[in-house]
């Protein structure tokens, strides 16, 4: 199993893993700095941001921007035709005569969707990019969990996408766990295009949506517009192997494609790969690009990046985390 962690039995409903649980619960290949208890009380302190409020059928543990009804106090605006009568604060108009409209900070109930490109591409690289994507899914759900947001994971493979049962409260960190460790790679050609779909239908109103992928199918950009489109904020995160993103290669070559069993011959030189590198270059300026178009945020990283630095440097850097 390549994924960041499999359990052995039922883990405890609610509180955070200590060390004995840990011990018990991580196989031996596992980066321990990715559940060591410091820097899970270090996510603890971080809230996926964003850009617009979102309304949901039950109160979730994460501020609004917009004003609801709760019980704390946030602010007065001037009353107009309509507005609920038992909002009004009669101590403000005894006072100046003049009719407020108390407010008050609603919390909101966000979804995190995780998607994990399983496609067989993922595979490739050292760390493989489909293990990367595991952890930092895992680090990003449990920051969801512990702000009290609802997360959920679905795996990307073939034309259609895996989604688990949705959970909430850190103390579901074992079953994050063990939904991405369940990820397996897909055999043969991902339909990247109808698998993000079939996920998109899947979505229960406006939250944050999650892609973690190294992009590598024709279809790519309109996945992100798709995605984009649903009314969800979009993160992309663009996961590509070191060996893609600086190829140790040179002489006569076949390049063979790991997902349709196609065949390119090549000679690789230097010409060759500088051309390689501008191309890359170009290409992963399109999707940033596009997706600030889209307003989604589009963060490239390579598969082995430190993950405490992404999420503690270079995601709250782009706004992602804060």
């Amino acid at each position: 199993m390549d994924g960041p962690l499999t359990p052995h039995s039922d883990p405890p409903a609610a509180g955070r893993p200590n060390a004995r649980e840990r011990r018990a619960f991580l196989p031996s290949d596992v980066d321990s700095t990715v559940f060591d208890e410091a820097f899970l009380r270090q996510l603890e302190r971080l809230l996926i941001l964003m850009r617009s409020p979102v309304r949901g059928g039950l109160k979730g543990g994460r501020r609004s921007v917009k004003r609801g009804q709760s019980v704390e106090f946030a602010d007065y605006r001037d009353y107009a035709l309509g507005d609920d009568l038992r909002q009004l604060d009669w101590n403000v108009y005894a006072r100046l005569e003049r009719l407020f409209v108390k407010l008050f900070i609603e919390e909101e109930d966000v979804t995190v969707t995780l998607l994990v490109d399983a496609s067989a591409s993922m595979t490739a690289g050292r760390p493989p990019k489909l293990l990367f994507a595991k952890r930092a899914a895992a680090a990003l759900g449990y920051i969801g969990l512990a702000s009290e947001d609802r997360v959920t994971v679905s795996a990307l493979a073939g034309r259609a996408s895996r989604r688990r049962a949705a959970m909430r409260g850190s103390g579901r960190i074992f079953r994050l766990l063990s939904d991405l460790s369940s990820i397996e790679p897909a055999e043969g050609p991902t339909d990247l295009l109808a698998a993000a779909r079939h996920a998109a239908a899947q979505l229960h109103g406006k939250g944050v949506v999650i892609l973690l992928s190294d992009l590598l199918d024709p279809s790519a950009d309109r996945v992100i517009r798709e995605l984009a489109a649903t009314g969800s904020e979009l993160i992309v995160l663009h996961v590509l192997s070191p060996e893609e993103l600086e190829p140790q290669l040179e002489g006569d070559l076949r390049l063979v494609d790991v997902e349709t069993g196609d065949g390119v011959d090549v000679t690789v030189d230097l010409p060759t790969l500088d051309a390689y590198k501008t191309r890359l270059a170009a290409w992963k300026a399109a999707f940033a690009d596009l997706a600030a178009k889209r307003r989604a945020t589009y963060v490239d990283l390579p598969s082995d990046a430190n993950l405490a630095d992404l999420m503690f440097n270079e995601l709250r850097r782009r706004r992602v985390l804060g």
